[in-house]
C-alpha cells in the first residue's frame, strides 16, 4: 500500500532543502540552488537575497543597477610617430671666386733714336720722324690701350757740347714729340716731358780725331724714350 506524502511533509522537506541551500551559500548574497550552485530565483523571476547580502555582493544578473560597470578598456597608446625632418634649406650654389686679375704689366719705354726723328743737333721733327711716331707711338697706343693715365717723354743727348746746351736740347726734343702727339688727338694734360741732357748715356765712345766717327759712335745716347701708363685692352 502506497502512502502519499502530506502537505506538511512536503513543506518540511522544502524548508530543509532551503535551509541547506542557505547554509551552503554561507556568506553569499543570494540563495543558490543545489547542486548547480546557480542563483535561485522565485516563481516571479526575482533573486532571493540572503541575510549576508550587501550591495558589494550584488550580482549583475540580479541587481544590474548596483553592479558597477567595468570601465572601458583604455585605448592602446598610439605609437608615437616621429615628425618628418624639416626640409633642408636650399643652399644657394657658391659662385667660384673670380680669377685673380693679372698683374699690371710694367710699362716698357719705347725708345726711338734721335737720328730717326731729328737731324743732328736739331729739335725739329723730320718727315721721317713724324712717320716714325705715327707708326710706333700713335697707332700702337690707340690699339693697345683703352685708357691712358700718363705719357712720359724723356729726351737725352750725347756728351758733345756743353752741359746746359745739351740739357736744353734734350728738353726741346721731348717737347717736339709731345706737340706732335697732341696734334694727333692725345690729351696734352696727360703728357709730361723731361730732359736729361747727357747725364744718362747708354754707350761710351773713346775720343777720336775724326769728329764724324765720334758722332756716329754716340748715336745710341741721342734718343727719346716714350713711356705710356694706362689700361691695356
Amino acid at each position: 500500500m502506497t502512502t502519499k506524502p502530506t502537505l506538511s511533509a512536503t513543506l518540511a522537506s522544502a524548508a530543509m532543502t532551503f535551509s541547506l541551500a542557505a547554509f551552503e551559500a554561507g556568506a553569499q548574497g543570494y540563495v543558490t540552488s543545489a547542486p548547480a550552485g546557480s542563483v535561485w530565483k522565485s516563481g516571479s523571476g526575482g533573486c532571493v537575497r540572503t541575510g549576508y547580502w550587501t550591495p558589494t555582493l550584488a550580482d549583475a544578473d540580479c541587481d544590474a543597477d548596483l553592479v558597477p560597470r567595468a570601465a572601458p578598456a583604455a585605448p592602446r597608446p598610439r605609437a608615437e610617430v616621429a615628425p618628418p625632418p624639416p626640409p633642408k634649406a636650399e643652399v644657394a650654389p657658391v659662385a667660384p671666386p673670380p680669377p685673380p686679375k693679372p698683374a699690371p704689366l710694367k710699362p716698357v719705354p719705347l725708345t726711338l733714336a734721335a737720328g730717326e726723328l731729328f737731324t743732328f743737333d736739331r729739335a725739329t721733327l723730320t718727315a721721317a720722324g713724324r712717320a716714325k711716331l705715327e707708326k710706333e707711338v700713335v697707332d700702337r697706343v690707340k690699339q693697345d690701350y683703352s685708357d691712358i693715365r700718363v705719357i712720359n717723354i724723356n729726351g737725352h743727348s750725347d756728351r758733345l757740347g756743353g752741359t746746359q746746351y745739351n740739357q736744353r736740347l734734350s728738353e726741346r726734343r721731348a717737347e717736339a714729340v709731345r706737340n706732335y702727339l697732341v696734334s694727333r688727338g692725345f690729351d696734352g694734360s696727360k703728357i709730361e716731358t723731361y730732359g736729361y741732357g747727357k747725364t744718362m748715356p747708354v754707350k761710351s765712345c773713346p775720343d777720336q780725331k775724326k769728329r764724324k766717327a765720334v758722332i756716329e759712335c754716340l748715336t745710341p745716347n741721342r734718343r727719346v724714350e716714350i713711356e705710356v701708363q694706362g689700361t691695356r685692352r
